[in-house]
C-alpha cells in the first residue's frame, strides 16, 4: 500500500479568508462568532453563527459565473484554489486522469434551495432560474472544482452530516493509499448560514444563543458555522519525486456506525472509531499527543466524546491535549472535519496547539486537557482528528509527522 502525504490545504472560514490568517486567529484565540446578518433573522431565536462577513465573490469569480455557483461551491473553489497552487501541481496528460475530488457537504446548495423557495412560496412568482438545480446539487462543488482544474479521475461528494468531510477525506485517502489515484483534492464545505437552515436546526433544540463552550459546565448547545477547507493528498514517492513540500502524512482513517439512536451519541461507537484509526495508523494511544475533538458543546456530544476517549487513552488521556476549534469557527457541519484539520497539521508542523475558548467552569465529565482559552506551543509528533455525526456515523483520521 501507498504512503500518503498532504502537500497543500486552503480554507476560508469565519476565521479567515485564508489559511495564514485562519491559523493565526487560532492561535490567538479568536472567536469568528457573531451576530448573523441574512433576510428574516429577526424571527429566529439563534442569531449568532460562525459566518463569513464582507465577502464578495465577484473579487474571486467573473460576474456571468457566479450565476452557475451557490455559495458553498465558491467556498470550495477558493479553498482548492490554495491548496492546490500551494502544492505547485500542474495537472494534465496521465497526471490528470489519476487525480480526482472528493468533498463532503451535508446540505449542499442550501442557500439556492432557501432564495427560491421563498421566491416560489412568499414572492409568488411561478419561475425560478434555469440553473437552479445544477446549483443546489450536492455534487456541485466537486464537479466545479473538477472541471476547473482538468480533474478526470475518481470524483464524487460524501454526504453523512457532521461527519461528511472526515468520510471523504478518508475516500481520499483510501483512494491514493490502493493505487487508485496518484493525487486526490479532498476536504469539505458548507453554506447553511440562512433563515431556512437555521430555522431547521432550531427545532432540534441543540443550539445555543449565547456561544459555543465545548466541554465546559455551563455549555448550552453547538454554534453553527460555514466555510470550507480543502487539501491535497498525494501519493508520497510522486511526492518526494518532484520535491513538493509535505505538510504532514495520513497514516490510519476508520469508520464505524453506532447503529443506535439517530441523534444521541454512543460511547460505543466513537471508541470503536478511535481505536481502528489507531489500529490502521499502526499507533500505540501513547503515541497521541493531540486530538481534535468532535467537541460541539452540546451536554451529550463532550460527555459521551469524554469518556471514549477516556477508554481508549486509559491513563495516557491525561496527558493529550483535546481541543474544539468549534468553539472560533462554529460547526460547519459537512466541512467541519475538513477546517478542524488545519488546525492537526499545525499542530504537527508548528506545535501550535490550538485551545478551545470560551472556557469558563470545569465539568467532572469531561476532565481531560481542553487546552482552555490559549493556545500552546507544544511538539507533537502524532494526532488524531474526531467527527461523530447525527445518524451514528462516525469517522476518524489519524495524521503523523513526516
Amino acid at each position: 500500500m501507498n504512503r500518503v502525504v498532504i502537500t497543500g490545504q486552503g480554507t476560508i472560514n469565519a476565521l479567515g479568508f485564508n489559511v495564514a490568517s485562519t491559523l493565526k486567529s487560532m492561535e490567538n484565540g479568536q472567536s469568528g462568532i457573531s451576530i448573523m446578518d441574512f433576510p428574516n433573522i429577526d424571527r429566529l431565536n439563534v442569531k449568532i453563527g460562525g459566518q463569513i462577513k464582507d465577502f464578495d465573490p465577484q473579487l474571486y469569480f467573473e460576474r456571468q459565473k457566479i450565476t452557475f455557483y451557490d455559495r458553498f461551491t465558491q467556498f470550495a473553489l477558493i479553498a482548492a484554489k490554495e491548496a492546490i497552487l500551494q502544492s505547485g501541481l500542474v495537472f494534465e496528460g496521465e497526471l490528470s486522469q489519476y487525480s480526482g475530488v472528493v468533498f463532503g457537504t451535508a446540505g449542499g446548495g442550501l442557500q439556492t434551495q432557501d432564495e427560491n423557495y421563498r421566491a416560489v412560496y412568499e414572492d409568488g412568482k411561478n419561475r425560478v432560474h434555469p440553473f437552479v438545480v445544477p446549483r443546489l446539487m450536492n455534487n456541485a462543488a466537486v464537479s466545479h472544482v473538477s472541471m476547473s482544474n482538468n480533474l478526470k479521475g475518481p470524483s464524487f461528494t460524501v454526504s453523512t452530516a457532521c461527519a461528511s468531510s472526515n468520510h471523504a477525506m478518508g475516500q481520499a485517502f483510501h483512494l491514493v493509499r490502493s493505487g487508485a489515484a496518484k493525487v486526490m483534492i479532498t476536504g469539505g464545505s458548507e453554506s447553511m448560514l440562512c433563515f431556512g437552515g437555521i430555522k431547521a436546526w432550531e427545532g432540534l433544540r441543540v443550539m445555543s444563543q449565547d456561544g459555543c463552550r465545548p466541554f465546559c459546565a455551563s455549555r448550552n448547545g453547538m454554534v453553527q458555522g460555514e466555510g470550507a477547507a480543502v487539501f491535497v493528498f498525494e501519493e508520497f514517492e510522486h511526492a518526494q519525486s518532484r520535491g513538493a513540500n509535505i505538510l504532514a502524512e495520513i497514516s490510519g482513517f476508520a469508520m464505524s456506525s453506532d447503529a443506535g439512536d439517530i441523534v444521541m451519541p454512543s460511547v460505543g461507537g466513537a471508541r470503536r472509531a478511535i481505536l481502528a484509526a489507531l489500529q490502521d495508523a499502526k499507533l500505540n494511544p501513547e503515541d497521541i499527543g493531540y486530538i481534535n475533538a468532535h467537541g460541539t458543546g452540546t451536554t451529550a456530544n463532550d460527555k459521551t466524546e469524554t469518556l471514549a476517549i477516556k477508554q481508549v487513552f486509559q491513563n495516557h488521556s491525561k496527558k493529550i491535549m483535546v481541543s474544539s476549534t468549534k468553539s472560533m469557527h462554529g460547526h460547519l457541519i459537512g466541512g467541519t472535519g475538513a477546517v478542524e484539520l488545519l488546525a492537526c497539521i499545525a499542530a504537527l508542523k508548528d506545535g501550535m496547539i490550538a485551545p478551545t475558548i470560551g472556557y469558563q467552569e470545569y465539568d467532572p465529565n469531561c476532565d481531560l486537557d481542553v487546552v482552555p482559552n490559549e493556545a500552546r506551543q507544544q511538539k507533537v509528533n502524532a494526532v488524531i482528528s474526531n467527527a461523530f455525526a447525527f445518524g451514528g456515523l462516525n469517522a476518524v483520521i489519524a495524521l503523523s509527522s513526516i
